[in-house]
């Protein structure tokens, strides 16, 4: 599963790529839940979450490897991410899907992802949450 950003022979073959690969999308990951755990504007997506983050972590990383085009870690260990039906526990609604795209935008930044790339990424996001959306 690949995001639907287009590339230029400027840009990278894939959004991993252009991210910068496994460690690069593990720093992105790790600074993500930090933030989810740090600042006050994301309290309720961090209360989502349970006492601890780092199952999350590892699922996250593994997901955007291969939804960034990079190697398939997710669905190796799991199948199918099937991202709504294994959301559906969760009560996702409007305030959930904008902090947890405001929280990856910053992460992104913070990170220092290539701002063409932070803009495709976040719309990319925004779609996406906005699909798990349950409420």
């Amino acid at each position: 599963m690949t995001t639907d950003i287009p590339t230029t022979p400027q840009t990278p073959a894939t959004p991993y790529e252009w991210v910068g690969g496994d460690a690069r999308v593990r720093a992105l990951v790790d600074r993500f839940y930090d933030l989810m755990d740090l600042e006050p504007a994301y309290r309720e997506l961090r209360a989502a979450h349970g006492s601890t983050l780092d199952e999350a972590r590892d699922k996250l990383h593994w997901f955007l490897s291969g939804w960034l085009g990079g190697p398939d870690l997710y669905i190796e260990r799991f199948g199918h991410p099937r991202l709504r039906m294994r959301h559906m526990p969760f009560s996702i609604g409007i305030l959930e899907r904008d902090q947890w795209v405001a929280c990856m935008h910053q992460a992104m930044t913070e990170v220092q992802l290539d701002p063409a790339l932070i803009e495709r990424l976040t719309e990319s996001f925004m779609r996406t949450a906005d699909w798990m959306r349950n409420r």
